[in-house]
């Protein structure tokens, strides 16, 4: 009996070893199908981070981008209006204007003032005058002697007065007026008279014109010029003087051309 047990285990153990493998290897074989099968299927596509508008609505999320890339690429809209284009120029011309005042001063100053001259005898001529015909000669003149004489020597006598007074506040200022406005400027019209009457065709005139004329204009000059320049000296610095005074230089030429160009009354 005993022997019969073991022979009858004996050939159930190959079986048993044989069913026990075959389990294991379908097992893997299953493992590994489903691996393959697994890699072969594509992957879910993953939710995307939305931004805030498309959160918001996400219908409008495909159209949300282009918007921004073409805002982006053009840049933001001006601002309609019908004064918008032209506070634009003003500043555009200023920065220009400035620009050209550090690299060329002198230059710049002196076609500021040649124009200013020009408008100041042709409203001159026009408004105060009444002239039937422009006289062109007078004209060219006037804007002549605004261009080579009056910016130049501006220019170099502010520079040289911000140099001659050093004081600042308000008796620096009131120095410089003092220096500007009862020697420089008597000085100066004094010699315009004669250059303008002189270019003109007339130097026997130049005499009586500065002894009828000269006065007159030193106190008008005065009237206008002492306020403002007090003003110019103690606000506005150096470097930009002469552009200031620019804004009072067209009423000023409106007066200095009229006294000019008066007629002289034979005693």
């Amino acid at each position: 009996m005993a022997m019969a047990s073991a022979l009858r285990l004996s050939l159930l153990a190959p079986r048993a070893v044989a069913v026990a493998v075959s389990a294991s290897a379908g097992q893997a074989s299953r493992h590994l199908l489903s691996r393959r099968l697994a890699m072969r299927l594509p992957h879910p596509p993953r939710p995307a981070a939305l931004s805030a508008p498309s959160a918001v609505r996400p219908r409008e999320a495909g159209r949300v981008q282009p918007l921004r890339a073409a805002s982006f690429c053009s840049g933001p809209a001006p601002a309609a209006g019908p004064t918008g284009g032209g506070a634009k120029d003003w500043r555009v011309f200023l920065a220009w204007y400035l620009v050209a005042l550090d690299k060329n001063p002198i230059a710049t100053k002196a076609v500021t003032s040649a124009v200013l001259t020009l408008a100041g005898d042709l409203i001159c001529q026009l408004v105060i005058d009444r002239v039937p015909e422009l006289d062109l000669r007078r004209t060219f003149v006037f804007t002549f002697l605004g261009l080579a004489l009056v910016a130049p020597t501006l220019h170099v006598w502010y520079l040289y007065l911000s140099k001659l007074v050093t004081i600042s506040g308000a008796s620096g200022a009131i120095a410089r007026l003092i220096l500007d406005q009862f020697i420089f400027a008597p000085i100066f019209i004094g010699v315009f008279m004669s250059l303008l009457v002189t270019l003109e065709g007339k130097p026997s005139l130049v005499v009586p014109k500065l002894k009828q004329e000269w006065l007159p204009s030193v106190l008008a000059n005065w009237q206008l010029w002492i306020p403002f320049q007090f003003f110019n000296f103690y606000f506005v610095p150096q470097k930009f003087q002469v552009l200031a005074a620019n804004f009072v230089s067209l009423a000023w030429n409106v007066i200095l051309s009229f006294k000019a160009h008066k007629e002289v009354i034979a005693k």
